[in-house]
């Protein structure tokens, strides 16, 4: 039997038509039969069986799926080809997306963006930093699957890449700006840095 149904209450985000779903019996302890939820594209997006569940205002779409006992709650975005699985839980305004794996007892949270092929199955494989830099942005950072051999990823706004280019790049940001703002700046991405250093050596060991 199926757990939940997609209601006829629609909303479109990004050129996506999401469709709210309904629980057709209790899932686990928190959900009952006939409780809302919250959105997916398609049935693909949330298994049809186990206790996993979108609520809130969150959704999933594209190719992204949530399984398992997972939960995806709040403001949280799950799309893409990522997948959410184990215990593990999205919420806040976090974002899921690209090739990303959350599973285990991993926590995503607050503003974080995990993406590429970030591969997180406990809380403590990545870092969420901010505001940070010109811009206020939230700086996510995290550890990544096996066959990546840097062992991470860094997402800060639109930009991505690793620690060693972040590093670079800062060195020749803001260049509108006075050298004092620039110094500014430059500290707090360096702050950053030194403080995913050490996180990451663990990952790759």
């Amino acid at each position: 039997m199926a757990k939940y149904e997609l209601t006829d209450e629609t909303k479109v985000v990004y050129g996506v038509t999401l469709h709210r779903i309904r629980a057709l019996t209790a899932i686990g302890l928190t959900v009952a039969a006939g409780q809302l939820g919250g959105w997916v594209e398609s049935e693909k997006n949330l298994d049809l069986s186990g206790n996993a569940w979108v609520s809130g205002d969150a959704w999933v779409s594209g190719n992204a799926q949530v399984f398992g006992d997972a939960r995806v709650s709040g403001n949280a975005w799950v799309s893409g080809d990522a997948r959410v699985s184990g215990d593990a839980q999205v919420f806040g305004n976090a974002r899921v997306f690209g090739d990303a794996w959350v599973s285990g007892d991993a926590r995503v949270s607050g503003n974080a963006w995990v993406s590429g092929n970030a591969w997180v199955s406990k809380t403590r494989h990545y870092l969420l930093i901010g505001p940070v830099g010109s811009e206020d942005r939230t700086v996510t950072i995290c550890r990544t699957r096996a066959d990546d051999t840097t062992g991470h990823y860094v997402q800060a706004g639109c930009w991505a890449g690793t620690v060693d280019q972040l590093a670079e790049r800062i060195t020749t940001a803001w260049p509108d700006l006075s050298e004092k703002k620039r110094a500014r700046y430059r500290g707090e991405y360096e702050a950053v840095i030194a403080l995913a250093r050490p996180r990451i050596e663990r990952w790759v060991k």
